[in-house]
Order: structure tokens, then sequence, then C-alpha cells
């Protein structure tokens, strides 16, 4: 009941900051947990952060508190991640993911639709 198209992604020397957004299409997006997952060069996927309905609840990977905020427009149905002090290591294909689930999850399987992902460089 959803697509996904991530945008935003790029080059940025470290310490420097990007804002990604993932725009939804459909009529149901309020109804969405929303969560970004990332995979890097020879990782595996990991979670990142995730969103609840509202907004009013948020999850992040201890690697990224304190530098990415996830936040979500209901009304452009749009979820961005604001991701400063940027590192090399932070270098992935980064996803967007909505779930029907009620409450924040932070594993992939947990999640029913995806985007096509944005690639994230970050330079040292």
């Amino acid at each position: 009941q959803v697509q996904l198209v991530e945008s935003g992604g790029g080059s940025v020397q470290a310490g420097g900051s990007l804002r990604l957004s993932c725009a939804a299409s459909g009529r149901t997006f309020r109804t969405y947990v929303m969560g970004w997952f990332r995979q890097g060069p020879g990782k595996e996927r990991e979670f990142v952060a995730a969103i609840s309905w509202s907004g009013s609840s948020t999850d992040y990977a201890d690697s990224v508190k304190g530098r990415f905020t996830i936040s979500r427009d209901n009304a452009k149905n749009t979820v961005y991640l604001q991701m400063n002090s940027l590192k090399p290591e932070d270098t992935a294909v980064y996803y967007c993911a909505a779930t029907h689930r009620s409450v924040v999850v932070t594993t992939w399987y947990e999640y029913d639709y995806w985007g096509q992902g944005t690639q994230v460089t970050v330079s040292s």
C-alpha cells in the first residue's frame, strides 16, 4: 500500500552533514512505523533509526546516537534522517523502510516495504 523513494545521498567529507528524505506514495503513510537501515561495503544490513506513527517515539543504533535524528512529516508523507558529524564508517547504502507494527522495531525482517536505497559516502 506504500511505495518509498529515498533521496539526499551523496559524498561528503568527514564531519559534514547530509539529510536523507524518504517520500512515500499511498494513502496509509500515517499508519506506518518508519525506519532507516544501512549496508556498508562487506557488511550486513544494520538498523539505524526508527520512528513511531505519531513521531513521539524514536529509537537509534548506538553507533549513531547523538549524531543522527529521524523525523517525519505526515502532511508531506515524508520521513527524514538528519546526519551530522559524519564519519567514514557511516559510508553505506541507506534504505528507508515501513512496517505495520504499532511500536518501533529494529530488525529488518519486521519491515514490510523498502525503498531502493541511496548511497552515502563519507571521505576522510
